[in-house]
């Protein structure tokens, strides 16, 4: 009876494993990061970030649950790191990409990033995170598609497209970061849509063009991986349907036009139900007196298959970019969809806020001030300063003695007098946690946590206060990972801090964050057991106060599709796991 129990034990275990493997891939990508000053998006002299010669990167496309390894080799004259924005790092910190989490790569090496899409779907992006390189380019789309077993709520599109749009600055990513590091920087004076400049603009190298079918659905999704601008998003005699935002599949609405903020992503379906011709695509900025000629307007091309008429007439209008009015109502109408699954297929309305408990409230506002002589951004009157050593590595060698003091600032008021310093919060693992957004500028902000994704539950004007939260939606807001917040006003979000690690949070305004408005949440799990937080890679780089031993040379780069690595190699590694599960398995069952 005893060895029947156990081989069914036994049974379920290795069937678990089986799956877990049967319905997951493995995606090796080698990337040759470099400085091209050929492209020339906008006809100026500038070195642009490319990734295997390609302006925006690859596309990263995987499934839930793939695992994914980038083999990153610096070319360029700069430390680099890559951060994969939305992408959760489910227990594994060690992969996120920014300066609190990893050493950068120094330039002529390379190092590879190993992490999974554990139970997300959607629309990400990567960037690189450090040293202002994401004024320069080297981003991408992220696609984390559903498993086959899990339906999706809406029609299988015709085709499905990746929209970049950002901001962009004529000049070089190098003179606005010296610019920055002794006065105020310059603002970014062109609209990219997937690297390309405004159809019709003289200046233009070329521009984007979306070719569809008469008649035919298409799924776009959409990024802002600009620097400093939020957006409006339309495409002319075209409405489009709202479906997913940043992993959450939301209720579908209609809209004219799409308001995206720096950071956000979106997927939208449009269907060509028009007369064959095309058709303008525009992305304007927010808070801008831009008129249609101007260079901050992106202008792309809708392009029927069948088309001999060139898109003409006038842009269609967007909403008046100072009503942030409007902003806000469409931003409260994106509701999360209580029914239909997403990574997972109990709906997603299973894991919901309307009876959670708050532990702790984080209040941090956003301002700028005057820190030895020059202009910094500030939470909570505290500029980030990034020590050398990265804090995770601290945390997991010395608690992070030397390197920084767990809750040395306060994260519900401000601090006395505005100073540098390194602001690490504690939140409580597993213990609800509402975070305050408050923005102290006269621009819109958006924040972004690492490690999360986030409820928001409320956003208004003026201050906040405990009396706010009873205009808080607690039945259907929506997760995702980058919130905006209004000039003057608040957001408030809710998070379940159960992904122990060091996560960022950080404006996605490329200004502000690289001027301090940062810092970091520790979420620290006291269980040594690995299944609650991995342990350092075997390639974990050192720097700051651990220095490595010298190594060699970099690897010459593998043949294409290749295992980046013959150190690692997960395919053999879970064959030898499941021999071993089964061996003991069996030997279980002897002893009984």
């Amino acid at each position: 009876m005893a060895a029947g129990s156990a081989l069914v034990t036994c049974a379920i275990v290795l069937l678990a494993f089986f799956v877990t493997i049967a319905t997951s891939a493995d995606i090796f990508l080698d990337w040759h990061v470099s400085a091209d000053f050929n492209l020339k998006p906008v006809s100026t002299d500038q070195p642009v970030i490319t990734i295997n010669g390609m302006f925006p990167g690859p596309l990263i496309n995987a499934t839930t649950n793939d695992n994914i390894h980038v083999n990153v080799f610096n070319d360029l004259d700069d430390p680099l790191l890559f951060t994969w924005n939305g992408i959760q790092q489910r227990l594994n910190s060690w992969q996120d990409g920014v300066s609190g989490t990893n050493c950068p790569i120094q330039p002529g090496r390379n190092w590879t990033y190993d992490f999974q899409a554990k139970d997300q779907i959607g629309t990400f992006f990567y960037f690189p995170s450090i040293n202002f390189l994401r004024g320069g380019g080297g981003f991408g789309p992220i696609r984390v598609n559903n498993r086959p077993v899990i339906s999706v709520p809406f029609p299988k599109p015709e085709a499905e497209f990746d929209l970049l749009i950002g901001d962009w600055y004529s000049s070089s990513y190098r003179d606005t970061r010296s610019r920055l590091d002794t006065a105020d920087g310059p603002s970014p004076d062109w609209m990219l849509i997937n690297g390309k400049g405004p159809y019709m603009n003289n200046f233009s190298k070329s521009y984007e063009t979306f070719n569809v079918t008469q008649g035919k659905t298409y799924l776009l999704r959409i990024s802002n991986v600009g620097t400093a601008w939020s957006i409006n998003f339309r495409i002319q005699n075209h409405q489009i349907v709202l479906v997913e935002t940043e992993g959450s599949y939301v209720n579908q609405i209609q809209l004219e036009s799409l308001d995206v903020h720096i950071g956000q992503s979106y997927s939208v379906l449009v269907t060509a139900n028009q007369n064959a011709a095309d058709y303008y695509i525009v992305a304007s900025p927010k808070m801008s007196n831009a008129t249609n000629n101007n260079t901050l307007v992106g202008v792309a091309v809708l392009h029927y298959d069948n088309s001999t008429t060139l898109a003409n007439g006038s842009l269609p209008s967007g909403p008046d970019p100072f009503d942030l009015q409007f902003s806000i109502d469409q931003a409260k109408s994106i509701r999360w969809n209580l029914t239909t699954g997403a990574a997972r297929p109990n709906p997603q309305g299973t894991f919901n806020v309307s009876n959670v408990t708050i532990s702790e409230t984080f209040i941090l506002q956003a301002s700028t001030a005057t820190i030895d002589g020059l202009s910094r951004y500030t939470v909570n009157n505290v500029s980030y300063l990034t020590p050398d050593t990265p804090l995770k590595l601290a945390d997991y060698f010395s608690n992070g003695t030397g390197v920084y003091e767990l809750d040395a600032y306060p994260k519900n008021t401000s601090n006395v007098n505005a100073v540098h310093g390194v602001f690490v919060a504690s939140a409580l693992h597993k213990g609800w946690t509402e975070i305050v957004l408050k923005n102290n500028l006269d621009i819109i902000d958006s924040w972004h946590l690492d490690g999360y994704s986030f409820f928001v539950v409320g956003m208004g004007e003026g201050e906040w206060n405990p009396e706010s939260r009873s205009t808080y939606n607690l039945f259907d807001p929506v997760a995702r990972s980058t919130v905006q917040v209004y000039p003057g006003g608040w957001s408030a979000v809710y998070v379940y801090p159960d992904n122990p690690g060091m996560w960022n949070l950080r404006s996605q305004n490329l200004q502000s964050w690289y001027l301090g408005e940062e810092l970091y949440v520790r979420v620290y799990d006291p269980d040594p057991n690995p299944a609650k937080e991995r342990p350092p890679p075997e390639n974990l780089l050192l720097c700051g106060k651990y220095q490595p031993v010298p190594t060699p040379a970099p690897s010459v780069s593998p043949a294409p599709n290749a295992p980046s690595s013959e150190a690692y190699n997960p395919h053999r590694t879970r064959s030898l796991i499941a021999v071993i599960t089964t061996a003991l398995c069996f030997l279980y069952i002897g002893l009984h």
